[in-house]
């Protein structure tokens, strides 16, 4: 399939989209994106607090993309090792002088609502109560059976983020769902 790239590049530059990446995602192959998007702050000249804040909620909506996505590349390495690789896409950009950071990715259907709760819950929460809530969260146990992680992650997000946490459910027919989730700084 050939793509008219002029359109494309269009579409990102009347967007402000600098980074976007779309395929397998693990844990080696995020260094190289990482510094990427790394280097794409130091040539805007951001400062420190913008560029940690840009780059741990970065960190953290690829690792729930490694944990919760449900798309897989398969991959062979040897007659031995096989493995499936998550996948999904992430992209950066820049608007009106703030960092905007979106992911996408297919989860269990079964899932949404809980992570709708969580989102919801975290969006009515100021800053302060984000901090208060972080430090009850570690000192307990993660309620979650689903969970792959300390149930932190989505906390973090949203205590660096300047804006709610926006985010959409595409529900598809095969118990899966499409999950955006779109994080201002």
């Amino acid at each position: 399939m050939k793509i008219d790239m002029l359109q494309y590049h269009k579409m990102l530059m009347e967007n402000n989209i600098s980074i976007i990446y779309s395929g397998p995602l693990w844990a080696d192959g995020i260094d190289g994106l990482a510094e990427f998007l790394q280097r794409r702050l130091d040539m805007d000249e951001v400062t420190l607090c913008m560029s940690q804040s840009v780059f741990s909620i970065f960190v953290e909506q690829l690792n729930n993309m490694l944990k919760y996505s449900v798309e897989n590349s398969k991959a062979d390495y040897s007659e031995k090792v096989k493995c499936n690789i998550p996948k999904g896409i992430f992209l950066m950009g820049k608007h009106d002088n703030k960092y905007f950071l979106q992911t996408g990715n297919y989860m269990k259907s079964c899932n949404v609502e809980l992570l709708k709760n969580r989102i919801d819950h975290l969006n009515r929460l100021d800053k302060q109560q984000l901090r208060q809530f972080m430090k009850e969260k570690r000192k307990s146990e993660n309620d979650n059976p689903e969970s792959k992680g300390a149930g932190i992650g989505l906390i973090e997000v949203a205590r660096r983020a300047t804006s709610k946490i926006d985010y959409e459910f595409i529900p598809r027919e095969d118990g899966f769902t499409y999950f955006s989730m779109y994080v201002t700084i």
